[in-house]
């Protein structure tokens, strides 16, 4: 998310009501509802987090402790708790 400056895109009448509440303070302005896209959609990241899952399950079936695991894959032993009972 990078910063315009109000100025630019904004009418002055509107600046100035904004500036009544906020003054020169950053603000959030959120999409709207139906504009809002989910975590991950420009990147290929939920892929590869699903495929180090699907790992993860693999190498525990083949024996693996969960101890094991967090330090292979730099996770606490709480997060793979969590993946495993996820992928189970």
């Amino acid at each position: 998310m990078g910063y315009r400056k109000a100025e630019e895109i904004l009418p002055m009448a509107l600046i100035t009501l904004i500036q009544k509440y906020v003054d020169g303070e950053s603000i959030y302005i959120p999409r709207k509802e139906n504009q809002r896209k989910e975590w991950g959609h420009k990147t290929s990241i939920r892929q590869e987090l699903q495929e180090r899952n699907k790992q993860i399950l693999n190498d525990f079936r083949k024996g693996c402790s969960v101890q094991d695991l967090s330090t292979m894959y730099f996770l606490s032993e709480k997060s793979i708790q969590r993946i495993l009972r996820k992928m189970k």
